[in-house]
């Protein structure tokens, strides 16, 4: 396997408690232009906060028009657009519509997803999870590329989770049609896929000095993400009672939404990562490679930490580059 050999720690002063807050902190966005999927709830509303906050012009595209421009009322900064990542007409009119502005966009926060669902497909064919969580950022990506060259010094940041250590990619069988579906299977893929984007896009793109990263918010109470998750799966891996409670020594050790924003934030704006790309980070850092060295307990949230080799490996991102154009019938030429 070939990897990225800065996909270490840098200590880069912050930690797993640090808030969004406290890594904008003496960071000016005035002039900057940033694009956030999902930026209207849960973690992605704090980054758009955020953002917002450090003079940055934040778009939020969303699904839910009403709602979204409920929850961002009153912050500053903020435009909100209609777009729908399941619905791949939905991505290009979008896209059209901000590239036909003429600005340019400096960050780009594939912040939205869906998890742990049951076996759906979009129009296409494609399990939800998949679509939605990653061939939804390459499509958009993909569009918004003239915009992120303009920008000299443009970032992409996928939300991804942990979740890429449940499964690697399956080149062979990638929309379950011929093996048993498994919801926690099909979000490890396409976390998994969220890394390796990054991994590809970061070589393709850096020489326009565009750079790209993946990373894991935490461990976070109080989002809405897994409102469809079967309680038996929390009952399983040990974080909830047999009555479905979520046990309070695993609570007590959570993230709080800002905290599950802050890495995100990090990865957009640190000075740190000026001159490195293509790393997958946690904890406003880059994370650890896990080579079997890291116990993991998901009753136990700071133990849940660490990237797969398999999914920030350069051949496998470079293959699913491929596979993804194939599979949503466009090619994206990083030129």
């Amino acid at each position: 396997m070939r990897q990225n050999n800065l996909q270490q720690p840098i200590h880069s002063g912050f930690a797993a408690q640090s808030t969004a807050q406290d890594v904008i902190r003496g960071i000016d966005l005035s002039g900057k232009i940033a694009i956030v999927t999902g930026g209207s709830a849960g973690i992605g509303l704090e980054t758009t906060k955020t953002l917002a906050s450090a003079g940055a012009t934040v778009i939020v595209p969303a699904r839910d028009l009403e709602k979204a421009k409920k929850n961002l009322s009153g912050i500053e900064n903020v435009e909100i657009e209609k777009m729908d990542l399941i619905d791949p007409n939905s991505i290009d009119s979008f896209a059209e519509k901000f590239i036909s502005t003429g600005r340019k966009l400096d960050l780009l926060i594939n912040n939205a997803g869906i998890m742990w669902v049951p076996l759906r497909r979009d129009s296409r064919g494609i399990e939800s999870q998949l679509a939605t969580n990653y061939l939804g950022q390459f499509h958009l990506t993909a569009k918004l590329w003239e915009a992120l060259k303009k920008a000299d010094g443009a970032r992409v940041i996928n939300v991804s989770s942990y979740g890429h250590q449940m499964s690697p990619f399956d080149f062979e069988d990638p929309n379950f049609e011929n093996r048993e579906y498994q919801t926690l299977i099909g979000y490890g893929q396409s976390k998994t896929a969220s890394n390796l984007f990054a991994v590809a896009l970061d070589e393709k793109a850096r020489k326009f000095n565009v750079r790209a990263y993946s990373l894991h918010p935490g461990s976070v109470f109080g989002t809405d993400l897994g409102r469809e998750e079967p309680i038996d799966l929390f009952i399983q891996i040990g974080t909830h009672d047999e009555n479905g409670k979520i046990k309070p020594e695993v609570e007590a050790q959570l993230k709080t939404i800002p905290q599950g924003a802050a890495t995100t934030v990090w990865c957009a704006t640190s000075p740190l990562l000026e001159n490195i790309g293509g790393v997958y980070c946690e904890n406003c850092d880059i994370a650890e490679i896990d080579n079997g060295q890291i116990e993991h307990r998901f009753d136990d949230p700071p133990t849940i930490r660490g990237v797969q080799p398999y999914s920030i490996d350069k051949e496998n991102a470079e293959r699913l580059w491929k596979l993804s154009e194939e599979i949503l019938r466009m090619k994206f030429d990083v030129e």
